[in-house]
């Protein structure tokens, strides 16, 4: 089988890290011959064991409501022509349209659902009284028209809230549920953390849908309760300098940590106890199952999609309103109680052996299969 994935770069993402495992696992596959197509020279992981998998394809698609459209994708058509795959799966919405843009209706196409992609919302009433809906239709028309050039395509999603929200939008085509999954062994605890002192970790990018920023009120609310605590923050982001800013201004800089964007991910979960999660909204939430793998009770708001990962009260808790005080509570409880945290700890770990990626590869490749032999 010859598959072809495609997503516009390799920045620091859910989406991107997940990519690059995927390749990782199918090329160890036999009878599987698989490459990566990215539109930019931007890399944001380690990517050695499968840089000779990578092509770097410039490729851009500009769509006009009134003019015609700009096409940069003759090189991206003649690599497809070249390798002759049986299976091109895109990623993001920016390779949706620039790969559908090239025909190639002889392969199976995929089409990744990270997210609820907003273009694919369905026409309504103020739909032409706003620039961005409107914009959103057009791009999902083209879409559409494009999809029938290449005989069709198949939804893969990632929680259950995007699969409802693919059956809602694109009932022409088949969707299909497939949870995310990771390389379980790289986050599995190798040492024992003392029980001494809260050690809170969050991983994501800086941007407002994160939501960074609640830790700060989270921070105040467990001051209150004159405990030991610490919060590191991973990541970096557009927001990155606001949010220390605003530490500093709140005089919290002893209780946080925010060492930016790290390759070391299993060794920062290793050194903490809980995982708290603020994301107003969250597709799937990757990093809780990293979390849980590495032994890690999940504290975390209500983004609809992580709304699969947490078995209340056994690996972690869903918090549905972003009350302070309610997370500062919800932590404390955990932490004092051992023989709780003993228990979702281990419960955690068991519950994250669910989302193994070679599992998960293996259904990919039989969703493949299944969709050759039609």
């Amino acid at each position: 089988m010859r598959i072809i994935h495609i997503i516009p770069n390799l920045r620091k993402g859910g989406a991107e890290k997940l990519v690059i495992d995927m390749i990782r696992t199918l090329s160890t596959k036999k009878d599987v011959e698989v490459r990566l197509v990215i539109f930019e020279n931007t890399i944001e992981y380690p990517i050695d064991s499968i840089k000779d998998l990578i092509a770097i394809i410039p490729a851009n698609v500009q769509l006009s409501l009134l003019n015609k459209n700009k096409y940069q994708i003759a090189a991206l058509q003649e690599y497809l022509e070249s390798f002759k795959p049986d299976i091109i799966h895109s990623h993001l919405f920016k390779a949706e349209i620039v790969s559908r843009s090239c025909t190639y209706p002889k392969a199976k196409w995929f089409s990744h659902f990270h997210d609820n992609m907003s273009q694919f919302e369905n026409l309504r009433s103020n739909t032409f009284f706003q620039k961005k809906l409107l914009t959103n239709y057009f791009e999902k028309k083209y879409l559409f028209k494009r999809y029938h050039i290449n005989k069709g395509t198949n939804f893969v999603c990632i929680s259950k809230d995007t699969y409802q929200y693919a059956l809602n939008t694109i009932d022409t085509y088949k969707a299909t549920l497939l949870p995310n999954a990771i390389c379980l062994d790289q986050y599995k605890r190798t040492n024992e953390i003392p029980h001494d002192s809260i050690r809170i970790i969050n991983i994501g990018t800086f941007v407002a849908k994160k939501n960074q920023q609640f830790f700060i009120e989270i921070a105040k609310a467990l001051f209150k309760k004159t405990i030991d605590f610490k919060i590191v923050l991973l990541g970096n982001g557009e927001l990155y300098e606001s949010i220390k800013n605003k530490i500093s201004e709140n005089k919290l800089d002893d209780y946080f940590s925010l060492p930016g964007a790290v390759s070391n991910v299993p060794d920062y979960l290793q050194n903490s106890n809980i995982y708290v999660h603020t994301a107003t909204i969250e597709p799937f939430g990757l990093v809780l199952v990293e979390a849980m793998a590495a032994s890690l009770p999940v504290v975390t708001l209500d983004g609809k999609g992580n709304r699969d990962l947490i078995d209340e009260g056994k690996n972690g808790y869903m918090i549905y309103e972003q009350d302070a005080e309610k997370f500062a509570n919800t932590i404390f409880d955990l932490f004092n109680n051992k023989k709780l945290y003993d228990s979702m700890s281990a419960y955690a770990y068991h519950y994250s052996r669910s989302f193994d990626l070679n599992n998960y590869i293996d259904k990919l490749l039989t969703t493949y299969s299944n969709a050759l032999s039609l």
